[in-house]
């Protein structure tokens, strides 16, 4: 059971007692993330996370900031995502006041030091530098900005280095302003914590942040000419594919029917993706498939990565994967088989302070509503194998198809892209 109390700045503060552990788990989670740029703000989102560690009024350099938990044998990170950011921690449940200090200090009081602000964005340079050298990096950018072309979804989250490069310490101060506001944030904890101390401690010292104003972002596109390819070079041992349809929301009502359909097609070793592309036909040592929801839209997408002669047959034999699922209802004892898997994870999952903290916490944050565990499985178990067709033939359509491949082709890749026929 969760209990919630929102202050009259808008702050919401979510607490979840588990008496069993000795960790507390909590998290700032805010309603900003890449999407909310414009072009000439592109990674700003993520700079932002960045600039919070490298020092506050209170705790001026990085190494202060991490010695105040780390040095108490805690663990503490960010991460930035298209729709939110998160800045967490674990600790012993006893450390949880100054753990609250901390994280607070830098989302309120950080200093964005000119220079450190210089030596961040090489270091963000890097970042970028790193998930470029990555072919599984490239191609998972390129299939988006097939899917979302000329849009902030359709961008990596660090930007890229001309974007970078033009953010000044104005930009990142007025963008934290504008977005880091407690009408847009979730203070969610877990594990051995009491709701009544959290809130009067959030109220003495988070009471008098400023609400601020609300912001929207660009809408997903709604319409998509495919199937769209794009066929990158590059000097590779593999060539890495990934495909993509346009998905569902976080609020349609068959995401949990899209959630099962993932789960056998290819989630792990058990599904069909990975039975077939790579126990079967050896086609590939890595094959799955995954689901993103986001508040007007999501994804469904499918990555392997196979010996370059055979990336024609990699690619066919998942067409007939999805064939598949368009046209046969699945068989019952597979759809129980995912739901078996799906109750099994949670369950395991939900055995850690921080991913409870964060379930509760996300959907208070995102939507559409908070359900227990408990409720999005009885959601789960309501699907039939003619729900997972239906949803398999809404999503699987050829105007709805991006592929995206990087690997040895020569001359852009044309004969590839004209023997698939896609």
């Amino acid at each position: 059971m969760y209990e919630l109390t929102t202050l009259d700045n808008g702050l919401r503060i979510l607490t979840v007692a588990m008496p069993h552990v000795h960790s507390a788990s909590l998290g700032f989670f805010l309603g900003v993330g890449s999407r909310y740029e414009d072009k000439a703000l592109a990674g700003a989102s993520h700079f932002v996370e960045h600039m919070l560690f490298k020092g506050t009024a209170n705790r001026p350099t990085a190494l202060e900031i991490a010695e105040a938990i780390e040095g108490k044998g805690g663990i503490f990170n960010a991460s930035t995502g298209l729709e939110a950011t998160l800045y967490w921690a674990k600790v012993a449940a006893h450390h949880l006041p100054e753990t609250l200090d901390v994280l607070s200090d830098m989302l309120l009081r950080a200093r964005f030091d000119p220079d450190e602000i210089e030596k961040e964005r090489t270091v963000i340079y890097e970042e970028i530098s790193y998930t470029l050298d990555a072919p599984e990096g490239i191609v998972q950018i390129a299939v988006n900005r097939l899917q979302w072309p000329d849009h902030p979804l359709g961008r990596d989250v660090a930007g890229t280095r001309d974007s970078v490069a033009g953010l000044g310490r104005p930009a990142l101060l007025s963008y934290l302003g504008d977005h880091y506001r407690p009408s847009r944030t979730v203070l969610g904890i877990a594990g051995g914590v009491e709701h009544k101390a959290v809130v009067n401690w959030a109220q003495a010292h988070l009471g008098e942040w400023e609400p601020g104003p609300t912001f929207s972002f660009e809408p997903a596109p709604s319409k998509h000419n495919g199937p769209n390819v794009h066929i990158e070079s590059k000097d590779t041992e593999q060539a890495h594919i990934c495909l993509s349809f346009e998905g569902l929301s976080r609020c349609h009502p068959d995401r949990h029917t899209l959630r099962l359909l993932n789960v056998m097609l290819g989630e792990g070793m058990r599904s069909r993706l990975f039975q077939q592309v790579r126990e079967r036909l050896g086609l590939a040592y890595s094959v799955d498939s995954f689901v993103s929801t986001l508040l007007d839209t999501g994804a469904v997408g499918i990555y392997a990565g196979v010996s370059p002669p055979r990336v024609e047959q990699a690619i066919l034999a998942i067409f007939e994967e999805l064939e598949q699922m368009r046209q046969e209802p699945v068989p019952a004892d597979e759809l129980q088989k995912a739901l078996d898997f799906i109750r099994g994870r949670l369950t395991l999952s939900l055995e850690d302070s921080f991913t409870t903290a964060a379930w509760f916490a996300r959907q208070q944050l995102l939507g559409p509503d908070v359900l227990y565990p408990n409720q999005v499985l009885a959601h789960f178990d309501a699907v039939q194998p003619c729900d997972i067709q239906r949803v398999a033939q809404t999503v699987f359509r050829p105007e709805r198809l991006n592929v995206a491949i990087v690997g040895p082709f020569d001359n852009g890749g044309q004969r590839l892209g004209q023997a698939l026929n896609i």
